[in-house]
């Protein structure tokens, strides 16, 4: 079966790459750029289907942007500017492995590591728990709370594992009929997925949306990690309190008290230290770096990697526990927008389509269910990798029509809302899968929960982006 998508896929590239550019109805079209638009198309279905894995579709795009597309590509694929149109840079294309929104992404990898390693994560989460108690209720709140609090910072497949090592003591103590161990295995995806959205480097698609608002030569917002979370902690914190009632009122403790004891080592000696200062002064610096000291969230994501490095608290081994996939996937979603940009296919489409006419509202809600929709099925890294750069001309176009909807802003961090509130189906996210693996819930137990939870996040996530939009606090 995936043979044959790979030859559907592979057919379909072909047919768009030699179609007449009339066919395209899109003013001043090159040659290049349809090579653009049909090394599109080969994503989207192999992103889509899964013919071949997420991240070797990335690394696809990237290899026939580089040997089709650029001005290093194969002498047969060249020509003239007035014959073929403005190739690709080579190096802007190679240059998408090091962006460096990816290395922000990469800083908070590092820090998710040496955390683990150092049993960090393991002191916080004894810490963090304490004002809890042990009613049942209060305790099913402190897990969405800090596997939200951790997956802001550390990946959610990462958050989603540990914390549910630490409830593994927990269903010793709870009754193997009751709902209350369904409970609290899906407070931990719903935690995980939710936090996410709390910070730039919580997940993927903040990534993707963080890119294009701030690209100097496009939509150049400024936003910087501290006006990220100022605007998505509040609306993560009210979306995790809704999630524990909904999680509550579809599987309700018996068992009224619970004793947690969070099992694990915390490594007493001078490297933790390091980890915890470093952990911390990251943290500070992404938030208040740039207002305080000029320097930006991407530059501050080589602390942790370079102290950690020197100190010897990371490891070549180490650096192999990285989801370098992800890394992979992103550079793609990156490459393929570069080529979108730096061909001139992106300025050609706004020119040729009439998004100003467009109803804003319209276009957000559109793009947001598609959004959600696809991600429930595909990875949303790779859903965010198809619709940022689309959606990023889109609103080039729109120019000051998107006020009513508060600005670009709405349109690009909507989409990594949709995103993160996709979680209806064990495949939708990592997160889970993870708690689906465990045996203690069933599909149709996470489809009450991630579809409730999923609509409603939609809703009040993307009212708030426009409110917050209108009044110009993002």
């Amino acid at each position: 079966k995936k043979f044959l998508m790979c030859l559907i896929t592979a057919l379909l590239t072909v047919i768009v790459w030699n179609l007449p550019s009339s066919f395209f109805d899109i003013d001043g079209l090159t040659i290049v750029q349809q090579r653009v638009i049909a090394i599109f198309v080969m994503a989207v279905l192999l992103w889509i289907t899964e013919a071949i894995p997420a991240w070797a579709t990335s690394i696809t795009i990237i290899f026939i942007l580089l040997f089709c597309v650029s001005d290093s590509s194969f002498s047969f694929f060249q020509g003239t500017e007035d014959q073929y149109g403005t190739m690709l840079d080579h190096v802007g294309v190679m240059a998408c492995f090091a962006d460096p929104t990816i290395i922000l992404f990469l800083g908070g990898f590092i820090l998710a590591i040496a955390a683990t390693k150092s049993g960090l994560d393991v002191l916080m989460a004894r810490i963090l728990m304490k004002p809890f108690g042990q009613k049942s209720e209060y305790v099913l709140l402190g897990f969405l709370l800090i596997t939200g609090v951790f997956s802001m910072f550390i990946s959610n497949t990462a958050t989603a594992a540990m914390m549910l090592t630490f409830l593994t003591p927990v269903f010793k103590a709870l009754p193997a009929n009751g709902k209350g161990r369904i409970a609290l295995t899906m407070a931990i995806p719903v935690g995980a997925n939710l936090g996410g959205m709390g910070t730039p480097i919580g997940t993927p698609p903040n990534v993707f949306a963080l890119k294009y608002l701030n690209d100097p030569a496009g939509l150049n917002t400024g936003i910087t990690f501290s006006h990220w979370m100022m605007v998505m902690v509040p609306l993560v914190i009210i979306l995790l309190i809704i999630a524990w009632r909904l999680i509550l009122h579809f599987f309700p403790f018996t068992q009224k008290t619970i004793k947690i004891e969070i099992a694990g080592e915390v490594s007493h000696n001078w490297r933790t230290v390091v980890v915890a200062i470093t952990f911390l002064l990251t943290i500070f610096l992404w938030i208040k770096g740039k207002d305080l000291f000029g320097i930006n969230a991407n530059t501050v994501a080589m602390l942790p990697i370079a102290v950690f490095a020197f100190c010897g608290v990371i490891t070549a081994k180490d650096l192999q526990e990285i989801d370098w996939s992800v890394i992979w996937m992103v550079a793609g979603g990156f490459a393929l927008g570069n080529a979108m940009n730096g061909t001139g296919l992106a300025e050609n489409a706004i020119k040729s389509i009439p998004f100003g006419a467009w109803n804003p509202v319209v276009i957000l809600v559109i793009a947001c269910l598609i959004c959600y929709l696809l991600s429930n099925f595909i990875s949303n890294t790779a859903t965010a990798a198809l619709l940022v750069p689309i959606l990023a001309v889109v609103c080039k176009g729109m120019g000051e029509n998107l006020g009513m909807i508060g600005g670009t802003v709405t349109i690009l961090v909507g989409i990594a809302v949709a995103a993160s509130a996709a979680m209806s189906l064990p495949i939708s996210t990592p997160p889970n899968a993870i708690a689906f693996s465990t045996g203690l819930i069933k599909q149709n137990d996470m489809l009450k929960v991630g579809v409730s939870v999923g609509v409603i996040t939609l809703i009040i996530g993307i009212s708030m982006l426009i409110v917050i939009g209108k009044l110009g606090l993002f």
